[in-house]
Formats: C-alpha cells, structure tokens, sequence
C-alpha cells in the first residue's frame, strides 16, 4: 500500500472512532475530494484493515462504520503540521483578544504534548516552530479593545445554559453605563466583538452590543427558551463586518469595469 494511502487509512479511522456516529461514505466524500466509487473503495480497505469495526443503518438507510478500538491511532501522536495550525489559531485568538479561546486552546495543546514521549514532543515543537516562521498575519494598526475574561466568561455561560444576563452597557449615545438585561445568542468575532442578544425591556428584538462597552455582566440564573427560527450566520450574513444597521440593510448591486470582471467572478 503506497504511504499516501496508508496516511488516509489511518485518518478514517480516526474519523471513525472520534465521531459518535463513525462515519458514512458521505463523510469520507466530503473528508478526502472523492466520489461515491472512491469512497466505497475506501471503506473497503478501512473493513480489511479493521476488522473490528461496527456497521448501522439509520433511519434514511445510511450506512455508518464505526470503531472502538483506537489503540493504532494514538499510537501516531501529534504531527507537525497539527501542532502548527494549533498554535496559528492560538494567535488568531490572542490577535482577536480571544482570552477564553486562547487558553481552551493553549490547555489543549499542552494535554496533546504531555500523551506524547519526550523525545517525539520536542521535535514535533521544533518542527512546528519552523513551519511557524514562515507564517504571519496582515498588521492591524491602531489601538485594540481589551475585554475582561469575567464578561466573557459569563457571556459564555449565558449563552449555553441558556440563562438571560444582566450587564452594565454604554452605546454611544449614553453618558454612562446602563443596566440591561438581554438573553444572549451568540458571539461575533472580528475587528471588534459583538454579543447578539434579545433585548428583554426594548421590544425584545436582536441587538449588537459591542464587548469592549459592557463594564460588567452577571448571569441572573433566569433561563429562557430560545427562538428555533434565529439563525446566527444568517443574521451575520447581513452585514460585511461584524456590525450593520437595519437602516443600511438593503439589495446591493455590484457594478465592475470589464477589465476587473475576471477577478470579480
């Protein structure tokens, strides 16, 4: 069996044992560019090479392989190229001023590296060290928001019990901090960040509240049944950065010269 093909061998049978499901001949589609003859080739070398594994039909008579035996797998380790693109997103995080991000992220990647034997977890570091100098962000000038890990944190909590919250907020037309209480929806992240909430005493229609301008936020331990038909992509979707107003938000048409057309496309 070529390298290659062992690699991806070993990569479906991670899929199969980390998903609680395994994983269907869509997945292994949508996992390695094939299509449906490719796939099923696949699983048929991933059944010989794993005889343990566990088949199941659902309910829409898909197929689902599954295995519980993940000895071979961990026995890999971390790759270079993993530890990299871990750390990468450890600085978008900390570019962001993602703190809670940046240490769920940085306990990871610490866990991932003490599985590992010495010796394999220096020169995974040192690889992905090198792999790391020849990448970078675009700078971003000017000053940037700090936010306190207490409002996250309590933000977070919010929106996944969920429980309403009460902060303190100053939009820019208040002189000073107001008292509101809001049900939380979701977290924008961007240039600056955003809490998407319902405001509870305003008519209870989403809202954009900057983090940087909440001095102080309190779960109320009040939960509240979220609305099914909000979507949070669609309701960012409306807006070329993280914020728009309604007032702005419209049909748009993009004109282009022809010599820009190709690029436009």
């Amino acid at each position: 069996m070529a390298f290659r093909k062992a690699q991806e061998l070993l990569r479906l049978a991670e899929m199969a044992g980390s998903r609680y499901r395994g994983v269907s001949l869509n997945d292994v589609c949508d996992a390695f560019g094939v299509n449906q003859r490719t796939a099923q080739r696949m699983i048929r070398e991933f059944e010989e090479a794993f005889p343990s594994y566990t088949c199941s039909t659902d309910s829409e008579r898909r197929r689902w392989w599954k295995i519980s035996d993940m000895t071979m797998t961990r026995m890999q380790g971390v790759r270079d190229s993993e530890l990299a693109a871990l750390d990468m997103a450890i600085r978008r995080a900390q570019r962001d001023s993602a703190e809670l991000d940046v240490r769920a992220l940085a306990s990871l990647r610490d866990r991932l590296l003490a599985s590992m034997p010495s010796t394999h977890a220096r020169r995974a570091e040192a690889d992905a060290a090198a792999m790391l100098e020849a990448q970078g962000f675009a700078c971003r000038p000017g000053p940037r928001a700090k936010v306190s890990t207490d409002i996250i944190g309590a933000i977070a909590v919010g929106i996944k019990a969920p429980f309403s919250i009460e902060m303190a907020y100053q939009g820019a037309r208040d002189a000073a901090p107001r008292t509101r209480k809001v049900e939380p929806y979701g977290l924008l992240m961007g240039t600056r960040q955003y809490l998407v909430a319902r405001d509870i005493e305003s008519g209870r229609e989403y809202r954009r509240y900057r983090i940087d301008r909440i001095s102080h936020a309190n779960i109320t331990g009040q939960p509240f049944a979220r609305d099914p038909e909000f979507d949070l992509s669609s309701f960012s979707a409306r807006a070329f950065g993280s914020f728009h107003s309604e007032a702005e938000y419209g049909h748009v048409i993009w004109r282009f010269k022809p010599s820009a057309a190709s690029v436009a496309r």
